[in-house]
Parts: C-alpha cells; structure tokens; sequence
C-alpha cells in the first residue's frame, strides 16, 4: 500500500485545525467551569435536553446526539444527576430503557449559563472568522460528519437551518 502523503497546504490547514480546535474547545470549557461549574460536555447535555420533547431523551439517543459513548454519558449523567441538574427515570414501555430528564435547577443552569457561553462563543470563534470562512468552514464540517457520522444526523445542521 502507497501512502498519499499530506501536501505542505495540507499539513498546515491540518495542524491549524489541530491547534484551533483544542485550543477553542479548552477556552470555551474553562469559561464555563470558572463561570457556572459546568463542563462543556455538561453544558451540551442540558441543551440537548432543553430542546428535546418533554426536555427527556433515552440514555442512548443521548449519547448519540452529543457524540459520546453510552459508558461516557453514564458517568456524566451521574455528575449531573447528583448535582440537581437532570434525573433519570425508567421507561415505562421497555424496562430496559433509562431516560435523562432535565429537571428545573438543570434548565436554570443553563438559562444561567447560555448568555456568557455564547459570549465566549462569539469571542473566541464568530467575531474573529470572516462571516465568508465561517460558512465555508460550517460547510467542510457538514461534509466531514456526513462522511464519519452514526447515529441519526443533527438536525440544527441540515441546509435548511442554515
């Protein structure tokens, strides 16, 4: 098998990725850590919920949704849960199935919480990209989860929300 090595563009847009990812990903999970106590993770959970039907998703639609293992997703959920910010209850049809609630103190968290991360959000990441590389960046990612992703799409990320 031949390797098809990385053009210099290549490697330095790849590298460039690499840094800018970690390093936003880091910044935007220590402002909400030092601000609200929450984790980005955690924080992405009570959105998911928040938006959800009855704010309830089943264990696993959950994990799928914010792209974490179902092991993962148990242990944070278990934070949370002992923190006040969702519960779990048993499904009533499937006794094998768990559903995460988000519970009031959850939904006030993030209430709390949403203004200044999408501060950070804007600080960080959309007041310093031109509106032109944003999309062009929103559209390579769309192209890069429809090619690896599982589960069902997300559907904040068709066309049509654009």
């Amino acid at each position: 098998m031949t390797t098809e090595w990385l053009t210099s563009d290549q490697q330095r847009a790849w590298r460039a990725y690499l840094l800018g990812s970690t390093l936003l990903v880091e910044r935007l999970d220590r402002d909400l850590r030092e601000k609200h106590g929450l984790s980005l993770p955690e924080y992405e959970i009570l959105v998911r919920l928040s938006e959800a039907p009855e704010h309830s998703l089943r264990m696993a639609e959950l994990a799928d949704s914010v792209k974490n293992s179902r092991s993962r997703i148990t242990h944070t959920v278990t934070r949370m849960e002992r923190a006040g910010l969702v519960r779990r209850r048993q499904c009533a049809s499937d006794g094998r199935g768990v559903y995460a609630l988000l519970t009031e103190t959850g939904q006030q968290k993030l209430v709390d919480a949403a203004p200044e991360h999408v501060a950070s959000v804007r600080a960080a990441l959309i007041d310093v990209v031109s509106p032109e590389d944003l999309e062009a960046m929103r559209r390579a990612f769309l192209a890069v989860a429809d090619e690896l992703q599982t589960g069902i799409p997300d559907p904040t990320l068709s066309e049509r929300s654009a």
